[in-house]
């Protein structure tokens, strides 16, 4: 069976991110030290965006709007071996600040010149790439320069 993971891609802006929030985990031990977009589980009876305001109060203590989501190659998911698939959104913080709560010791707020700065686990990399190119996207349609 298939387990279904949620996440959030923390932005500065929906519309032009320049910034994302980076969570290191602590557990379990095989993941301990890398770095993720925050998120979790869904739950029996819940759906997948209830289940992401639900971790991110849990885990970062903050209330979130959020935007598009973010289509992995997989039926709109990304692989999350080795039995689960992880559906991505982008969001913002509507409420709180984001702390460490549950599953994290640190959190960095990362400019997007520093995006691939921190040791991004495996599962989390083609995610950060497709968010690259979103803003890379938004840069060129804005004529900005791309740091």
């Amino acid at each position: 069976m298939t387990v279904l993971v949620v996440g959030a891609a923390l932005v500065d802006d929906l519309a032009h991110p320049t910034r994302v929030l980076a969570a290191r985990r602590t557990e379990p031990p095989r993941l301990a030290g890398g770095w993720e977009l925050p998120g979790g589980k869904v739950e029996d009876g819940e759906g997948a965006e209830q289940a992401l305001h639900r971790e991110l109060a849990e885990e970062l203590g903050v209330a979130v709007r959020l935007g598009a989501e973010l289509p992995g190659p997989l039926a709109g998911a990304w692989d999350l071996p080795p039995s689960a698939r992880l559906r991505v959104w982008l969001a913002v913080v509507t409420d709180g600040v984001p702390a460490p709560l549950e599953d994290h010791d640190e959190l960095r707020w990362l400019s997007r010149d520093q995006w691939r700065s921190v040791a991004w686990l495996d599962a989390d990399l083609p995610v950060v790439a497709a968010l690259e190119a979103l803003a890379d996207r938004d840069d060129d349609r804005d004529g900005a320069a791309r740091p």
